[in-house]
């Protein structure tokens, strides 16, 4: 089974799916490849109008780095290696030159929050769960999502969330912003719905108004902000601590 499907829809749309619901979505080395995949694709072909990412199966958007696969790297050097390469994909995502939307069809906690925090927009069935909790395994977000959680909410309320390490129901999410809409069913229609009015305008229109957003983080300097933070984790990642409770963890998982 492939780890990661892109399905061009006649709508404008082109999906993006993590394909390992065995593993909650979790990212590892191949689904690093695949969004780089879909994001050449997205860019060079002009009957996308936007990028829709999402996960396979009803439990997991993304449940962030694939623990068993990643907790190989042990050095700073090494992680720094992993984080800054899907760090650099966010930067692309996030400064797409096309409008994208994360379709949160399950929990979305550590990386999968990063990823869905570097969509334009974000819709999420109901009853999901969503959280930086990547404080509870010793480490920050590794991949810059906090950098970009900060332009999308209020600074204290992006810094609440990120240091309570906590996860948090959608609607509290909607409350600050986080998540436009919440539904109680959810699918590649749901998208399609939502970005109708979107997807009616000419490709032209949604790329000036993208390019001007980008144009405000380039000049606040999100790409240096984000290379920090990656830095930041990578030395975190090879303390003591850190590998302790990714142990702890996955012992848990398998109990």
């Amino acid at each position: 089974m492939d780890d990661f499907i892109i399905t061009s829809h006649p709508s404008g749309i082109l999906e993006w799916r993590i394909n390992r619901p065995e593993k909650r979505n979790a990212v590892n080395f191949n689904v690093i490849k695949g969004l780089e995949e879909a994001l050449d694709w997205a860019e060079k072909d002009q009957q996308v109008k936007t990028l829709v990412i999402t996960g396979t199966g009803k439990q997991a958007f993304c449940s962030g780095g694939d623990l068993d696969e990643f907790h190989q790297l042990k050095t700073s050097e090494e992680a720094f290696s992993m984080l800054s390469k899907m760090g650099n994909l966010l930067y692309r995502l996030a400064t797409f030159i096309k409008p994208t939307l994360a379709l949160i069809n399950g929990s979305a906690v550590g990386g999968g929050c990063e990823i869905a925090t570097a969509c334009d927009f974000r819709i999420a069935k109901k009853e999901c769960k969503m959280g930086f909790i990547q404080g509870r395994l010793g480490i920050t977000t590794g991949w810059g999502g906090a950098s970009i959680l900060y332009e999308k909410l209020p600074p204290q309320e992006a810094m609440k969330i990120l240091l309570e390490a906590n996860t948090y129901s959608t609607d509290q999410l909607k409350e600050l912003g986080f998540v436009q809409e919440v539904f109680e069913k959810i699918d590649i229609h749901t998208a399609e719905d939502y970005l109708s009015h979107i997807l009616k305008n000419h490709l032209h229109v949604l790329m000036c108004y993208k390019v001007a957003l980008v144009s405000k983080w380039e000049h606040s300097a999100l790409q240096s902000r984000m290379e920090k933070e990656i830095r930041n984790c990578s030395i975190l990642w090879e303390k003591e601590e850190h590998h302790q409770a990714v142990e702890k963890f996955r012992t848990r998982k398998k109990e």
